[in-house]
């Protein structure tokens, strides 16, 4: 009995030994279970999570800005002014006693343009003859008088006194005949002025009055006729700062006039303003050019054509790189770290599909080709691969002869 009751026990023994054992094997058998279960399932969501990662990156195209003349020169408005142009007026009062050119007339130096009746200056004018005539013959009889009286005193018939009142009076009359006879040439002078006459050659561009009007003289608001000299002319533009520096005295210059001359002369850079205006940035060149057959007329509409060969170098960018934000116009640049940096940039001339940048922006930038939207600074991106030989020729192949956008994108 005894016997039986210790193999019952060291039966029980072992079975809590196994029991033991068991539990821990089961549950080292269940972790190695959950994890190959779990583990696929965690390493392809981290997967998945890498590959959202990078499909958030946005894929660009760089393109550099190009240095280079304008592509097709620059085209600037001018403004044709006459080599010299006066308002005439006269130089007496009077009245308009006839006119003998009319609007339009091409008048030579000094020719008789009018003339105007003076009845006042005509009577002070033989008055004053008159009077130059009176004091001239009493200068004589004093002049006479005095040396008479003069050999008197010396003979002792006359006191002294009297010698020299006869002196002081040759002297006055003397003095009044000069006198009389500068009023005289003044009036002389003013008599001239009856006649006008073209200060220089040109063409009539205006008349003001008409036979038997009211002449007044000196009076800015009674213009008889207005003159400009048309042979040679002046052309006026007004050329960037930028570009200040490329125009030289003694170039020629293309000037384009359009309809009904419809013809391009050239012109020569005769001075500049060598001063910048604040208001435009802009600085005022003038050309002198020959107008023989006086085709041309004076303050007509111009266009001045300045070539690539004399334009110095400027900055241009694709429109499509542009971004137009409330900020203004920026341009996304690419840092070494593929990181962006959104940059403001000024703008110039717009070149159809390219654009002219005067600052913001250095030739060594790698800038951002068709920008997203909602391109920020600082966010990273990645460069696309640069298309295939065998792909570019696939795709021009099927377009037939299609000419690529752009030539510089890395």
């Amino acid at each position: 009995m005894t016997q039986q009751s210790n193999t019952v026990a060291s039966d029980n023994k072992r079975e809590s030994r196994r029991a033991r054992y068991l539990v821990p094997a089961g549950g080292v058998l269940l972790i190695i279970a959950l994890l190959g279960g779990f583990a696929p399932r965690l390493l392809k969501s981290k997967v998945a999570a890498a590959d959202t990662v990078q499909l958030g990156i946005p894929t660009v195209s760089i393109v550099s800005p190009t240095v280079g003349s304008p592509p097709a020169g620059l085209i600037l408005p001018a403004e044709v002014r006459p080599w010299q142009e006066a308002s005439i007026f006269s130089r007496v009062n009077g009245y308009l006693k006839d006119w003998y050119v009319d609007i339009g007339a091409f008048v030579k130096q000094d020719q008789l343009l009018a003339e105007v009746d003076t009845p006042d200056l005509d009577h002070q004018m033989e008055q004053a003859s008159n009077q130059a005539v009176q004091a001239k013959a009493s200068a004589a009889i004093a002049q006479i008088t005095n040396e008479k009286w003069q050999k008197l005193w010396k003979e002792g018939v006359v006191s002294e006194l009297d010698a020299d009142n006869t002196a002081a009076n040759q002297n006055t009359t003397a003095a009044n005949q000069h006198a009389f006879e500068e009023n005289l040439r003044v009036l002389q002078q003013e008599v001239a002025f009856k006649r006008i006459t073209a200060p220089f050659p040109g063409v009539i561009t205006n008349r003001r009055t008409n036979v038997g009007d009211l002449i007044v003289a000196n009076n800015i608001n009674n213009e008889i006729f207005h003159i400009q000299q048309i042979d040679p002319l002046r052309i006026y533009f007004w050329l960037p700062q930028g570009n200040s520096a490329d125009v030289k005295v003694g170039q020629s210059i293309d000037v384009v006039f359009p309809a009904p001359v419809n013809r391009t002369m050239q012109a020569k850079v005769a001075t500049t303003s060598n001063a910048i205006s604040p208001n435009s940035r802009t600085l005022l060149v003038e050309l002198h050019m020959a107008n023989p057959n006086n085709e041309i007329q004076a303050g007509s509409y111009a266009e001045v054509r300045l070539p690539s060969s004399i334009l110095g170098t400027i900055l241009t960018v694709p429109d499509t790189a542009l971004l137009f934000r409330a900020q203004g116009l920026q341009v996304g640049i690419l840092k070494p770290d593929n990181t962006i940096e959104l940059r403001d940039i000024k703008v110039g001339r717009d070149f159809g599909t390219n654009v002219e940048v005067t600052g913001g922006l250095n030739p060594s930038d790698k800038i951002v080709n068709n920008p997203p939207d909602s391109l920020v600074s600082g966010e990273a991106v990645r460069l696309s691969a640069p298309a295939t030989a065998s792909s570019t020729a696939s795709s021009v192949s099927q377009a037939g002869t299609t000419k690529p956008e752009r030539t510089n994108t890395y």
